[in-house]
């Protein structure tokens, strides 16, 4: 059986998935989730050439804007290591596109014992954000004209 790609414009053969024209690729989507806010947080980034899941981190007790911080610095990261510097990086949270410009994820979950890995983590990544410099653009994905974010969750 074979499955067509109806949404993606007949000139785009860069990707499998059905992206809007105005999609840069190659580029990588990110998103996380939870369960609760604060409760069991994941995050996830998906290459948007192949469909393919590049990473995947959690379940951990966190917070839904921590996870879509972490998950941009997850694809920085990545892309840096494998020299993919003209890589975009799309995230649907305004709020973790600022953080990682500031370098600094300004969360106000609460540090406790329950918490307390989740901000070791946090802070290896606000480490790497001030000892290192990325080209990679992180774009805003436009969900209401675009969708959802390919590396959505679906349990919304």
């Amino acid at each position: 059986m074979r499955i067509e790609n109806l949404n993606s414009p007949d000139f785009r053969h860069d990707t499998v998935l059905p992206l809007p024209a105005e999609v840069r690729i190659p580029a990588i989507a990110v998103d996380a989730a939870c369960s609760g806010n604060p409760g069991p947080m994941e995050y996830q980034g998906i290459d948007l050439a192949t469909g393919q899941q590049m990473f995947h981190f959690g379940p951990l007790h966190g917070t839904n804007n921590i996870g879509e911080f972490l998950a941009i610095v997850h694809a920085l990261a990545l892309l840096q290591q494998q020299g993919r510097h003209d890589t975009t990086i799309y995230s649907d949270s305004y709020n973790a596109i600022l953080w990682v410009t500031k370098k600094k994820c300004k969360t106000k979950l609460e540090r406790t014992p329950e918490t307390e890995e989740l901000f070791q983590i946090i802070a290896r990544a606000e480490k790497w954000l001030l000892t290192h410099t990325w080209k990679n653009p992180i774009v805003k994905w436009e969900t209401k004209k675009w969708g959802e974010i390919p590396a959505d969750f679906g349990r919304k």
